[in-house]
């Protein structure tokens, strides 16, 4: 499994999360208080950036229309009766105070809606 580096985890507070676009992805990357979670940055409602969500144990609320995500399955957990497809996630480690992020997971094919 290949790896990028992507931030000091001091850069990214507790229950908070920053973006990163590496080649076309724009990637969520979240630190929940007991790890780091990543996922695409994009609500599948509308397109909202997930990175600029309130993060509550291991979900984000989308800042536009309070989708609720979960940060480790990215399927979406309110509303609770849509049909919408989730998001990718992507695995995440850290390594020496940095946040890595896994690059075939970047590379897989997109989950099919």
């Amino acid at each position: 499994m290949s790896w990028i580096r992507i931030a000091p985890t001091v850069d990214i507070p507790v229950r908070e999360g920053r973006s990163v676009r590496i080649g076309t992805e724009s990637v969520a990357i979240f630190n929940t208080g007991n790890g780091f979670l990543a996922l695409e940055n994009r609500c599948p409602h509308g397109g909202g950036p997930l990175a600029d969500g309130i993060v509550g144990g291991s979900t984000v609320t989308c800042p536009l229309h309070n989708w609720r995500i979960c940060l480790k399955s990215g399927q979406v957990e309110r509303p609770c009766e849509t049909e919408s497809p989730g998001v990718r996630t992507f695995r995440t480690r850290v390594e020496d105070g940095i946040v890595m992020l896994s690059t075939d997971d970047l590379r897989a094919a997109p989950q099919a809606a």
